[in-house]
């Protein structure tokens, strides 16, 4: 059996990143998503709403392989990856991160983006292996914590970061792996009102100045709708809406499923 890591996503010209056709996860008899589908162009940002429950989770988690899809078909960069393990959807360029602060308290700042690094240049995952100067991995992990703004926490111990240097971190562990496909999971969730105006606008220019496609769920709405080129609506696990930010907050279908309120 080949060991030679899938291919990372280069859609062809012109051809959306992401196709999303009829996906459907049912569990116990009980359907948590319900026939989606959408396409996302190269370099979108797609917000992705809803109400509690709506299966916005569970969407991102059938994205990226961490629940068994029971119909439809997703398809990355031309590659059906609908069966693909996650670390295979990963290797092909699909990033992800989650609602939990999920980093290596015990390790530095460096050490937790390093490690992403070293799996992607095809390394291991051993945070005792020896750095060498000029070692590929601890250069991705520098620029990759300069991207974020936390290159002068580089030897802190990822524990010391308050909740909103830890979002930090991984989105600079996610980006240390090069993904074409970012899924962000309420990256604000825990993070001080004092920190959401900064980690936006290191998703913000992660997305201009990376040319990363994005997908991203999340509950403040007035850092959504500032991000966003078009907002995908979740309800009962169906794909109520998809389109631009003015269009979505004045369909009164959306403004119903959030019990009537103007968004």
């Amino acid at each position: 059996m080949s060991t030679q890591p899938a291919p990372a996503a280069r859609p062809a010209a012109g051809a959306p990143v992401l196709q999303v056709e009829g996906l459907t996860c049912a569990i116990g008899g009980a359907v948590i998503v319900d026939g989606v589908g959408f396409d996302v162009a190269p370099g979108e940002f797609v917000a992705v709403i809803g109400p509690n429950g709506a299966g916005k989770t569970s969407l991102f988690n059938l994205l990226s392989g961490l629940l068994p899809v029971t119909g439809g078909t997703v398809t990355l960069a031309g590659a059906d990856i609908t069966r693909e393990s996650p670390s295979a959807r990963a290797r092909r360029g699909l990033g992800r991160t989650f609602q939990a602060s999920s980093v290596f308290v015990g390790l530095t700042v460096r050490e937790n983006v390093r490690l992403a690094a070293q799996a992607k240049l095809g390394g291991s995952m051993r945070p005792w292996q020896r750095v060498r100067p000029g070692d590929a991995a601890q250069e991705v992990a520098g620029r990759s914590l300069e991207r974020v703004g936390l290159g002068a926490r580089g030897e802190d111990l990822a524990g010391a970061l308050s909740h909103g240097d830890k979002r930090k971190l991984e989105l600079a562990i996610l980006l240390a792996t090069d993904p074409a496909v970012v899924l962000l999971d309420e990256p604000m969730a825990g993070v001080s009102i004092e920190d959401v105006a900064g980690l936006t606008e290191v998703i913000a220019s992660v997305h201009r100045e990376e040319g990363k496609t994005v997908l991203m769920v999340e509950h403040h709405m007035d850092v959504l709708l500032g991000l966003a080129d078009r907002v995908a609506v979740m309800h009962h696990g169906k794909l109520l809406a998809l389109d631009t930010p003015a269009k979505v907050t004045s369909d009164p279908a959306v403004q119903q499923a959030y019990l009537g309120e103007s968004l």
